[in-house]
């Protein structure tokens, strides 16, 4: 099939690389507030007067921390108070999830998704790799709905260039049934995926999730030197899929798009997806007002 020529190819993959490096950094007292959750000696004052610096930041943590979905017994009204309700990885997770959201709350078109969409997917995955992690106890349930939250990340960077590439792409997809992130590589030289690991290295976030961003379309292609990190990007590999399949924030990158059978049987699920897609709905409809409280702020 006819598609781009190498120069032109070229020129994306160098403006790809550039418009990574140009994204702009967590804010410093957001970075300064993780520094502080990953410090053993700070308390949940110390996290919470590093936290207020930003009110807006404040409110979605609250109105997180009192949401359905944490169960706690009574609400909430002081950060610290969350803080010390929830531990410091849940803290750091939700810190996390409110600072992102600028980022993915925007319309896509390259991907076929309206606003809102790319942060309600990722959100949705988020809680079911948590899910997943907790009920599997294979790895840290926290670092599970990070890595859930962030694994389509790199589309806010690939967007405008699948657009441009958008009609050679869907060829490839509808007519030789190549999954979309490979057309993607094909087309462009680089698949969302791969961008993402790129901004989760310019973040300067854990490699855990440079892994799982990289490679949570592939995880069957993940190093040998990184195979601690395969049970949670088995996770995030499946909790993606089991949502797309359910159609939550779906775009065109989820056209012939399967899950992994030797990430099921890593995982020791099997045969039990629709089981597993189940105990999904259950789980996305609870937390769905939750997802709609935060946009609204």
């Amino acid at each position: 099939m006819q598609g781009l020529d190498d120069r032109t190819r070229d020129l994306i993959q160098r403006r790809v690389l550039k418009r990574v490096k140009d994204i702009p950094s967590l804010p410093q007292f957001v970075v300064e507030t993780l520094n502080k959750l990953d410090d053993p000696l700070s308390s949940a004052v110390d996290v919470g007067n590093k936290l207020s610096k930003d009110e807006g930041l404040v409110v979605r943590v609250l109105r997180l921390a009192n949401s359905a979905y944490y169960g706690l017994s009574r609400r909430v009204t002081g950060v610290s108070e969350a803080i010390s309700y929830l531990g410091f990885k849940t803290v750091k997770s939700i810190v996390l999830a409110a600072s992102v959201y600028k980022f993915m709350d925007s319309t896509f078109s390259g991907y076929s998704l309206d606003r809102g969409q790319l942060w309600t997917h990722s959100q949705s995955v988020a809680a079911s790799c948590r899910y997943l992690s907790e009920k599997l106890k294979i790895c840290d349930p926290e670092e599970a709905y990070v890595g859930g939250l962030m694994h389509d990340i790199g589309k806010i960077v690939l967007n405008d260039y699948v657009r441009f590439g958008y009609s050679i792409i869907l060829r490839l997809v509808e007519e030789d049934n190549v999954p979309f992130c490979e057309a993607e590589r094909q087309v462009l030289g680089f698949d969302h995926a791969q961008v993402g690991g790129l901004v989760m290295e310019q973040w300067n976030l854990p490699e855990a999730y440079v892994y799982i961003t990289t490679y949570h379309h592939t995880p069957w292609e993940l190093p040998e030197n990184a195979k601690e990190f395969q049970n949670v990007v088995d996770i995030v590999h499946v909790g993606n899929a089991i949502c797309i399949m359910l159609g939550v924030g779906i775009g065109a990158d989820g056209m012939q798009y399967n899950v992994s059978t030797d990430s099921l049987e890593r995982l020791g699920l099997g045969d039990n997806v629709e089981n597993i897609m189940g105990e999904f709905v259950d789980l996305l409809s609870e937390m769905e007002d939750d997802t709609k409280d935060l946009k609204a702020h």
